[in-house]
């Protein structure tokens, strides 16, 4: 495994991260199935997608200095 990427872009972070909070809700009485946990991990990769072409974009509309 030689390339890096930012831990946002980790897929298996963020399964990690809804399966804790799924059991988190499961013991707070708000089960969620596993099919719900796979469809959440995806939208919010999806949508992490979406920010950061969203933040280039605005990034290169108010830069100063025109691409050469």
């Amino acid at each position: 495994m030689e390339q890096s990427k930012p831990w946002y872009s980790s897929r298996t972070i963020w399964a990690s991260l809804v399966t804790v909070a799924a059991a988190l809700a499961a013991l707070a009485g708000v089960p969620l199935a596993e099919d719900d946990q796979a469809m959440l991990t995806e939208t919010i990769l999806q949508s992490i997608a979406a920010l950061g072409g969203l933040a280039a974009l605005v990034g290169r509309l108010v830069a100063k200095s025109r691409i050469g």
